[in-house]
C-alpha cells in the first residue's frame, strides 16, 4: 500500500511514526516547524527542492494544544510504540479474549516508557451491533464476512499482510492460508465462507440483550476505553442509545 499507492518506500515504519507524532504536536503547539529526523525533514535540507523552506508555523489557533493523536498499529513493534508515545490505539478486528495473549507484552513495554505527561493510553475497538433473539439476528454476522476476507485474503501481499498474520496469532493459522489462497484466485465468495464464525462472534455484538452485554463487558475487560460500533436494523439510533445505557 505505501509503495504501490502512495509512492513511497516502505523504511523505517516505527520511526517515521514516531517523528510524525513528534512533528504533529509541534504544529498543534504552533511551534515554528524545524524538525530534522532520520524520516523527516522540516524544512527540507539545503539542496533540495528550490531552497526556498524556512520554519513556519500555523497561522490558525487549534482550539487546545493537545488534540489526541491515535494510531492504527497491529504489530509488536509498532503496538509498543504507540504505547508509548500516542494518546489513542485503534487495533482492528478485535478480538477481546485475545487481545492480551497477543498484545499484552507490547503494551505493557510501551506504558513502561510513557511519559508521565502523558494520559493513559486510550483503545478504541468494536464492531457491528445488532440486538435482537433467533437466527435471523446471527445472521447479520455474515456481512461482516466480506470485511474479514479482504483484509486477511488481499491486502498486502502473500507474504506481507499483518491482518493475515493477526488472523494466524489469534489461532486461525489454517483458515488464514485457505481464506488468503482463494482470495487471491478470485474466489472471494469461498474465502467470505471460511471466515471463523468465532472470531466473527467475538469481535462483534451481535445477538440478545443479554449476549451484547456480555461481549461489552468482554470489550471492557481486554481494556477498551471507547467502544466504537455500527448499528444494522430497523432502529440504528434507538440501538445506539442502549448501547449507550450499558457501557454507562
Amino acid at each position: 500500500m505505501i509503495e504501490g499507492f502512495h509512492g513511497l518506500p516502505y523504511d523505517r515504519p516505527l520511526t517515521r511514526t514516531r517523528e510524525l507524532i513528534q512533528v504533529l504536536r509541534m504544529g498543534l503547539r504552533r511551534e515554528p516547524l524545524e524538525f530534522s529526523g532520520k524520516t523527516i525533514q522540516v524544512p527540507l535540507a539545503e539542496g533540495e527542492g528550490l531552497g526556498l523552506g524556512k520554519p513556519l508555523k500555523l497561522l490558525n489557533k487549534p482550539e487546545r494544544a493537545d488534540v489526541p493523536i491515535w494510531v492504527a498499529a497491529l504489530g509488536d513493534k509498532n503496538v509498543a510504540m504507540t504505547a508509548e508515545v500516542a494518546d489513542g490505539w485503534l487495533p482492528f478486528l478485535f478480538y477481546p479474549e485475545k487481545a492480551g495473549e497477543v498484545w499484552g507484552d507490547p503494551l505493557a513495554r510501551g506504558a513502561a516508557k510513557r511519559s508521565a505527561d502523558l494520559a493513559p493510553l486510550e483503545i478504541c475497538a468494536g464492531g457491528m451491533v445488532a440486538i435482537g433473539e433467533g437466527p435471523e439476528t446471527k445472521a447479520l454476522l455474515d456481512f461482516m464476512r466480506p470485511m474479514y476476507a479482504l483484509y486477511v485474503g488481499g491486502m498486502g501481499a502473500r507474504d506481507k499482510n499483518f491482518y493475515n498474520q493477526l488472523a494466524c496469532e489469534y489461532g486461525f493459522e489454517a483458515e488464514a492460508k485457505q481464506i488468503q489462497d482463494l482470495y487471491l484466485s478470485g474466489k472471494k465468495k469461498e474465502a467470505e465462507a471460511l471466515v471463523p464464525l468465532e472470531w466473527l462472534e467475538a469481535g462483534n455484538l451481535v445477538g440478545s440483550a443479554t449476549y451484547v452485554q456480555e461481549r461489552i463487558a468482554a470489550f471492557r475487560e481486554a481494556g477498551v476505553t471507547n467502544l466504537s460500533v455500527t448499528p444494522v436494523g430497523d432502529d440504528p439510533a434507538g440501538t445506539v442509545t442502549q448501547i449507550k445505557e450499558w457501557v454507562s
